[in-house]
């Protein structure tokens, strides 16, 4: 990478850490409210349709899986339990919002798998294209189908 770039976003990180607090403060909550906008678009427009279209393939060879949209979120659900699931949930507790992908499979002998993966490389939610979802979510999916376990129709 170029010095001059390192130079200069280190110099930016050095002026925000000059702002008075109140002023830190307002500036995250408008990078919170614009995130919490962009990631509600996100949702109507590109994951619950795409979560929507999958649930609808997996249905059609065999594998029961619904789609369910509790709070702001998407969740494709297995037809086994609560505990078999992929969701994208958007997180503002931390230092900047993200987009997480989030992911549940119960395996033959009751043990639980838990993953959780950050989506977005910046705060941009609305960077994250519908090839990424459907990379995340066929990635995590394998673990679904590839086992013959999770929402097979009976």
């Amino acid at each position: 990478m170029e010095t001059s770039v390192v130079r200069q976003r280190v110099r930016e990180v050095l002026h925000r850490g000059k702002r008075p607090a109140e002023e830190r403060r307002t500036a995250r909550m408008h990078q919170m409210d614009r995130a919490t906008e962009e990631y509600e678009e996100f949702l109507r427009r590109t994951a619950v349709p795409l979560f929507k279209q999958v649930a609808n393939v997996l249905n059609t060879e065999g594998h029961r899986f619904d789609v369910f949209t509790p709070g702001s979120s998407v969740r494709l659900m297995g037809s086994r339990g609560n505990d078999d699931y992929i969701e994208i949930v958007l997180d503002t507790k931390g230092a900047a919002p993200k987009l997480l992908g989030r992911s549940s499979h119960v395996r033959g002998g009751g043990d639980v798998t838990q993953s959780e993966l950050v989506l977005n490389a910046t705060a941009d939610i609305s960077a994250i294209t519908e090839d990424d979802l459907l990379g995340y979510v066929l990635s995590e999916l394998e673990n679904f189908v590839g086992t013959g376990e999770a929402g097979r129709a009976g």
